[in-house]
């Protein structure tokens, strides 16, 4: 390499270092600015975090403390004055109908449970337990079965629970036939569990109803018998 074109490189170096410092005074601070909100919000979301965590940890003790009350009255006035949001919500007011219950005061048991069902956060599973535990509570027959109907379709969450409940409300209202027929949908429904098929198939026995249609079992346990 000449002396001369040695001496263009050098120069053209000096010219792009210059250009680039220009480019820093100018804009440098664009950078600086980034670079402060992007590790300044990494810290706000890990505070945010930390802090959630601290109010769930919070609440979780509370809640503990209040259902380990003995007393109905003192461990419902302790529920009651916890306040949550979300699916916590939805736990408080469970708990809630749950002591009332234990107090005796079905109607007010029956709008916690009703304020369980009414957070669309809480899920299917809380909500149909929630309605569940509300349609328990019912005082004739009549309303028992319009409220367990629902709740005894296929594919819902307490289906089992919620078709041996329909039984009895239709014993209890006089319909023998209608309580045949929930107990036999309850043997061959997949998801019932062997204890509550047990329970039906007596009270069927019981009812005289003759023979008792068979119970279907799981792929899973047909699989577990032949593999035995």
């Amino acid at each position: 390499m000449s002396e001369v074109d040695s001496f263009i490189e050098e120069v053209t170096e000096e010219v792009r270092r210059d250009r680039l410092f220009a480019l820093m005074r100018k804009y440098g601070w664009i950078v600086i600015l980034a670079i402060l909100l992007l590790v300044g919000g990494a810290a706000w979301n890990e505070w945010r975090k930390a802090e959630a965590e601290k109010q769930a940890r919070a609440l979780g003790d509370r809640l503990i403390a209040a259902t380990e009350i003995d007393d109905p009255a003192r461990r419902l006035e302790a529920i009651r004055a916890i306040t949550a949001e979300g699916p916590a919500a939805a736990l408080v007011a469970m708990l809630e109908g749950n002591t009332l219950v234990a107090l005796g005061k079905t109607e007010e048991a029956q709008a916690a449970f009703a304020r369980v069902a009414a957070v669309p956060e809480a899920g299917p599973h809380w909500q149909d337990l929630a309605r569940l535990k509300a349609a328990m509570l019912e005082k004739t027959p009549d309303a028992r079965i319009k409220a367990f109907t629902p709740l005894a379709a296929p594919g819902a969450p307490y289906r089992p629970l919620a078709l041996e409940q329909l039984a009895w409300a239709k014993l209890d209202a006089g319909d023998r036939e209608g309580a045949i027929a929930q107990l036999r949908e309850l043997l061959v429904a997949p998801e019932s569990p062997p204890g509550t098929r047990q329970r039906a198939s007596q009270l069927l026995t019981a009812l005289g109803a003759g023979p008792v249609a068979p119970a279907v079992s799981s792929p899973r346990a047909e699989g577990e018998n032949r593999g035995g």
